[in-house]
C-alpha cells in the first residue's frame, strides 16, 4: 500500500472518531436534567390548560368577553347540549365519524376566531379524549394557538361534583349548560365575598 494513502486513510479515520466523540459529548452535555424536565412540564401545563373552576367563576360573574370557548364535538351533539358560551367548530361529522379530513374548513373557522384577539379554549368529549390535542397540534402547525379546557364535556355535564371543590360556592350544573345552535348566556350568580357587607368589609 502506498504510504501516503495509508496516512490519508488514518487521518480520515481519526477525524471521524474525533467528530463522533465531539458530537456525542455535545449531545450528552445538552441533555436536560430532571429538574429542567419538571420545570418544562409545568411550563407547558400552565401554558396550555385552562382551569374549569376559573372558567366557571368567570361565567358566574358574567366575565365572558375575554375568551372564546370552542366545542369540538359534532353539530348534532352540540345542539343537544353544550357548555354555555361555547361555539361549535365540529371535528366530528357525527358522534362516530371524525372530520379530520376537513382541515381546510377547521383552519378557516379558527382563523376567523383569532381575528377577535381573545383567548381561544377548546374542549372535546372527555379528559383523555385526543381530539382537542390533535386539533390543537394541527392549529399550532398553522400558526393558530389555542388553550385546552382541563376537563371535557362528560366531566362538565355528568360529573359536576367530581371536579368542583367542596368549599366552592354551591352551583348547579344546569346553570352552565345550553341547548340549540347558540352559545347561550350563563346565569349570573356572583360569588359571596367578605367585602360585600358588614363592618369588616373591605
Amino acid at each position: 500500500m502506498n504510504p501516503n494513502l495509508a496516512v490519508i486513510i488514518a487521518a480520515i479515520l481519526i477525524s471521524s472518531a474525533i467528530g463522533a466523540l465531539t458530537a456525542f459529548g455535545v449531545i450528552s452535555y445538552q441533555k436536560p436534567s430532571e429538574q429542567d424536565l419538571i420545570k418544562e412540564f409545568y411550563d407547558i401545563e400552565n401554558a396550555v390548560y385552562v382551569s374549569p373552576h376559573g372558567l366557571r367563576k368567570k361565567m358566574s360573574k358574567g366575565e365572558i368577553d375575554d375568551y372564546i370557548l370552542v366545542d369540538l364535538r359534532s353539530a348534532q351533539e352540540y345542539e343537544k347540549e353544550h357548555i354555555v358560551t361555547a361555539v361549535n367548530i365540529p371535528a366530528y361529522k357525527d358522534a362516530n365519524t371524525s372530520a379530520y379530513d376537513e382541515q381546510k374548513r377547521i383552519l378557516s373557522e379558527f382563523r376567523a376566531l383569532t381575528a377577535k384577539n381573545k383567548e381561544i379554549i377548546v374542549y372535546c368529549y372527555s379528559m383523555p379524549c385526543m381530539t382537542g390535542r390533535k386539533i390543537g397540534k394541527m392549529l399550532a402547525e398553522n400558526g393558530i394557538y389555542t388553550k385546552h379546557l382541563g376537563i371535557g364535556w362528560n366531566e362538565w355535564r355528568y360529573f359536576w361534583n367530581l371536579w368542583n371543590h367542596d368549599g366552592e360556592t354551591p352551583s348547579k350544573m344546569e346553570d352552565y349548560i345550553a341547548k340549540g345552535k347558540e352559545p347561550g348566556t350563563p346565569k349570573i350568580s356572583g360569588l359571596p365575598s367578605p367585602c360585600e357587607k358588614g363592618e369588616f368589609g373591605c
